[in-house]
């Protein structure tokens, strides 16, 4: 099951008391305060991992505590700190807290971690406050309580390019095409109701990422269909390929299909229409497809978009398209584009 969206509660351990205490040797005759200190409450530590992918585990875990402190001990022995709890998210994983709706941290790479609570600090035990004029201090603190926090977390896939387009455009098709990627192909609406990712590789020993965001239609921004409860995963995506099914078999006009997805986009976020992006008419092998594909090449050719058609069921045009795609890649790689977060 794919999740991109969870909350969770974490507390920090409290730090240990400080206690009161004197030395009582024999032989000792003025042994004085000796009491220690309390230890530090463990942090709560986040960490993310390209090995996970989704965000499931906090469905059934939404309570994190981290080891309290101990109370110091006679002789000035200080208590044994709490230990740290570290999570794992995935990467693209994006904090918030709950209350404030403040971004706590973003991860985007494989192994950052970040301190999400911190931990109670020790109490002070009595030694701490002898002086000259007190030389029996009876006064020790006790250990302050490790930070609290209800956090909303939010998954965002990272990927070099984005695939939109209306259900059964042919997206499952060309990402299981154009890498390993094996989603769910069938000749109904809706067949994707998960993000996909897929490397692709072209060139000598180079790639970059894919990913296949599922099927909009018109109304999305309205909550009809899926909605647009997954296209926050192309929100970081460096460039967008807007596939449009050019076949007979599809009623719609293809520039109006066109116009209708981006008019969907830019209500999700107008951002998004801004982006580096390219028309990719796509079941070309289809008889009776050249009248649509050559009005729908027209329109690109008119308004200078890049229009790339192919037919991922016979390979028709991807090697061209790959190709392309990856210098654009290249390209906004060395020149990184400013991405919604």
């Amino acid at each position: 099951m794919f999740v991109d969206e969870g909350y969770i509660t974490v507390q920090a351990g409290r730090g240990g008391n400080g206690i009161c205490s004197f030395r009582r040797e024999m032989f000792v005759p003025r042994g004085g305060p000796d009491g220690g200190d309390g230890g530090n409450g463990g942090d709560i530590i986040m960490t993310a991992s390209h090995r996970l992918t989704t965000l499931l585990d906090f469905r059934y875990r939404n309570h994190y505590e981290a080891q309290d402190g101990r109370a110091g001990g006679g002789s000035n022995c200080t208590g044994r700190s709490g230990e740290a709890l570290a999570i794992a998210v995935p990467v693209g994983t994006i904090v918030y807290d709950d209350q404030t709706n403040e971004r706590v941290t973003d991860f985007i790479e494989d192994g950052q971690t970040a301190l999400i609570a911190q931990g109670g600090r020790g109490g002070k035990g009595n030694s701490n406050f002898a002086t000259s004029v007190n030389r029996v201090p009876t006064k020790c603190t006790p250990g302050t309580p490790g930070e609290e926090r209800t956090l909303r977390l939010e998954l965002k896939l990272l990927a070099d390019v984005g695939l939109v387009g209306f259900p059964n455009a042919g997206k499952s098709t060309l990402i299981a095409a154009i890498s390993a990627a094996r989603p769910k192909i069938a000749d109904y609406p809706f067949t994707t109701l998960v993000p996909n990712l897929g490397v692709v590789r072209w060139g000598s020993h180079r790639s970059f990422v894919m990913a296949d965001i599922p099927g909009l239609i018109e109304g999305a921004h309205e909550g009809r269909g899926l909605g647009v409860q997954f296209l926050r995963h192309i929100e970081r995506t460096a460039f967008l390929l807007h596939l449009i099914d050019v076949s007979e078999w599809t009623p719609d006009d293809p520039v109006v299909s066109f116009k209708t997805l981006r008019q969907e986009l830019a209500a999700y976020d107008g951002e998004l229409t801004k982006r580096p992006f390219a028309v990719v008419p796509t079941k070309i092998d289809i008889i009776g497809t050249s009248g649509r594909l050559a009005q729908l090449r027209s329109y690109c050719h008119l308004n200078d978009y890049p229009c790339l058609p192919i037919s991922a069921a016979t390979n028709n045009g991807l090697d061209d398209l790959v190709t392309y795609l990856g210098k654009q890649v290249e390209r906004l790689r060395k020149t990184p584009c400013e991405t919604n977060s």
